[in-house]
């Protein structure tokens, strides 16, 4: 299942990053988004969705979401 398909304010463990892109790998890490860390969507639209990782929250669009596993 992927991050886009996550319930708003739900708890989730990221299982897997799913992207080609080597620039994009190393930004989401920077932001601590790697497997076996914790991810809340905090709320849910139709375009972007806002996430909380680390105590930090973070808005990102449906395909970013759609590359994170859970």
């Amino acid at each position: 299942m992927s991050l886009a398909d996550a319930v708003e304010g739900k708890e989730y463990i990221i299982k897997d990053i799913l992207t080609d892109d080597e620039e994009l790998d190393a930004f989401l890490f920077s932001l601590g988004c790697y497997s076996g860390e914790s991810i809340t969507v905090v709320t849910k639209k139709k375009k972007n969705m806002t996430v909380s990782i680390k105590d930090a929250r973070y808005s990102i669009d449906i395909q970013l979401a759609s590359a994170i596993m859970i």
